[in-house]
């Protein structure tokens, strides 16, 4: 798997955000039965950084904790279909890996949704990205059964990681 996080407001975190995002996508992909190598762009910005991107890309004007980009269509989630994409944009020529998608985490959200919740900021950013692969493996929440399918696929991928509300 290539992994690449990008730091856009230098955000301090008391934990290694690549390390933690990496282990939470390979094991979501695991999870899925991802019959692919992926690859996977997360970048970390700030209330106002997130604000713009969700503005310019849904046009939403308002910052948000996560947002996600997928790469890929799916007819159903984690069907992991080349035949419904264009090809030429569904790897990445120079590794032949499934290029999945985006991730935009928002840094200062990691930080008060913790507080809100009553959990550690490691848990609140791990729960972000599992969040944000979610949708990157074509699940979505715009019903109740399937926020809650999906809420259960994420507490059980972290959970298998050991990355529980206790912390």
């Amino acid at each position: 798997m290539t992994f690449y996080v990008e730091n856009l407001v230098d955000a301090s975190f008391p934990f290694d955000e690549e390390e933690i995002a990496s282990r939470v996508c390979e094991r979501i992909l695991e999870l899925e039965k991802c019959p692919y190598e992926a690859e996977v762009n997360v970048f970390i910005t700030d209330n106002e950084g997130i604000r713009r991107i969700n503005k310019s890309e849904r046009g939403i004007d308002k910052d948000t904790d996560v947002l996600s980009f997928p790469n890929l269509k799916y007819d159903k989630p984690s069907v992991f279909d080349l035949t419904i994409n264009d090809p030429s944009g569904c790897t990445n020529p120079e590794t032949d890996e499934l290029i999945l998608g985006d991730i935009v985490v928002s840094a200062d959200r990691v930080y008060s949704q913790a507080a809100e919740y009553g959990h550690l900021p490691l848990r609140e950013y791990a729960f972000l990205i599992a969040h944000s692969m979610y949708h990157l493996c074509g699940y979505d929440h715009m019903d109740e059964e399937d926020a809650r399918l999906m809420e259960k696929k994420q507490e059980e991928a972290l959970n298998s990681l050991d990355i529980t509300r206790r912390l």
